[in-house]
């Protein structure tokens, strides 16, 4: 597994490290390129975000550096609270698309809150909120079928509509296997949504949906059946005009060290591949240690169904003078597919220091004003995971007793 730098365009804003975000793909259209859309989530402080980024990429160097755009959506009308555990998905009607938010965990609201309930959260009402994604316009949708609150629930989108599958209820502490289909009209004027509930859904939740080939085939693996209760099966979704077929689907040899933990994560790498992550118990427990594990997936009539592959590695290094540990939103890796990482390592790893750019002139950090004044020396950092490399720092000066601002490349 190897991870490469990225940098973000002079123009983005800043991205905050999230956990739980929505995260839906934007295919490209009209000259745009493929993007993703990213709401909510917790920032490492545990404050919750509301906030609409669109990121997407900007250009590929020769030096195979990667540069991405990050803008804010500015949101309109009735916009989503600040939530996590949610999902984002993205509906196409009438020649139009928008974006869908549904469900996602919240603080208790400000006047229910107590010392003892301060970090406590609720549901968030099932509301349906849609977005235009060209004017940032934002609505509001109660549908009677949706009568409870759900999270870290699957969301899959096929056209109009989108299947919500599974998820938990905290007023129920369950997971019931629902499943509802959400039709949406893009109307002129104010959308119309349905919403249709079906049966055989799936009792399940965080669970990884990962698509096939280009059509809208998935293989959903991971998640839970209950508390620290892994679901170890997988099984096929396929939507199609005729709606939503779920079928059990043969699972990968899963290691010793997946079987026996009680914690996974991951998430889809596209086209049938998967990222696992499991923590490394052992005794002392390592810090900050996981074993990371590659599944793939082989469409039918593609080689037979089952020949599923799993490979792992370890992200542990023993040589950690060579090896730095990534921060928060510091590095990512975006958009490879798989032919183009074999590409890339046939190339080999050379270091050529005049691929550089000059992150004088070019970077993701900028000061926020002509005037601005911060000494490098006297920073205070925003995030607690940020005492070493800064993602924004305080300036003193202004009327008002300072602000915030976006941290310069520093040594």
């Amino acid at each position: 597994l190897k991870l490469r730098p990225i940098s973000f365009s002079t123009n983005s804003c800043y991205l905050p490290p999230l956990r739980c975000p929505a995260v839906a793909r934007l295919e490209p259209r009209d000259g745009n390129p493929e993007g993703y859309l990213i709401h909510g989530g917790r920032t490492p402080n545990n404050e919750l975000s509301a906030a609409l980024y669109v990121l997407s990429m900007e250009s590929r160097g020769c030096n195979r550096k990667l540069t991405l755009c990050c803008q804010e959506k500015e949101l309109a009308g009735e916009t989503p609270s600040a939530r996590y555990g949610h999902t984002a998905s993205v509906v196409h009607s009438r020649g139009k698309r928008a974006c869908m938010l549904f469900g996602g965990r919240a603080y208790q609201p400000p006047g229910q809150r107590t010392t003892e309930t301060w970090n406590s959260v609720v549901d968030c009402a099932p509301k349906v909120f849609l977005i235009d994604l060209e004017y940032g316009c934002s609505s509001a949708h109660y549908l009677p079928e949706l009568d409870d609150g759900q999270s870290f629930h699957l969301a899959l989108s096929r056209g109009d509509s989108v299947y919500l599958l599974g998820g938990h209820t905290l007023s129920s502490d369950s997971r019931p296997p629902r499943l509802f289909r959400l039709r949406v009209e893009l109307l002129l004027g104010s959308p119309k949504l349905t919403c249709e509930i079906l049966g055989n859904g799936l009792s399940i939740t965080s669970a990884i949906a990962t698509r096939l080939g280009t059509g809208h085939e998935y293989v959903v693996l991971g998640g839970y059946k209950a508390d620290q209760q892994k679901q170890l099966q997988c099984c096929s979704v396929v939507l199609d005009d005729a709606g939503i077929r779920i079928e059990p689907r043969e699972a990968p040899p899963w290691s010793g060290e997946i079987c026996s933990s009680r914690l996974w994560f991951g998430g889809s790498l596209g086209k049938g591949h998967a990222l696992i992550a499991v923590p490394n118990e052992g005794s002392p427990a390592p810090a900050d240690a996981f074993y990371l594990y590659e599944v793939s997936f082989e469409q039918e009539g593609g080689g037979g169904e089952g020949e599923e592959v799993l490979q792992g590695c370890s992200q542990e290094s023993t040589d950690m003078e060579d090896s730095t540990p990534l921060e928060d939103s510091e590095e990512l890796y975006f958009g490879r597919d798989p032919h183009e990482l074999e590409m890339m390592d046939s190339e080999g790893d050379t270091y050529n220091e005049e691929d550089e750019e000059d992150e004088s002139q070019t970077g993701y950090w900028i000061r926020c004003c002509e005037g601005c004044q911060v000494d490098a020396n006297t920073w205070e950092p925003l995030y607690s995971t940020e005492l070493t490399r800064p993602a924004m720092i305080f300036c003193s000066l202004g009327t008002e007793g300072g602000h915030w601002v976006h941290a310069q490349c520093m040594k």
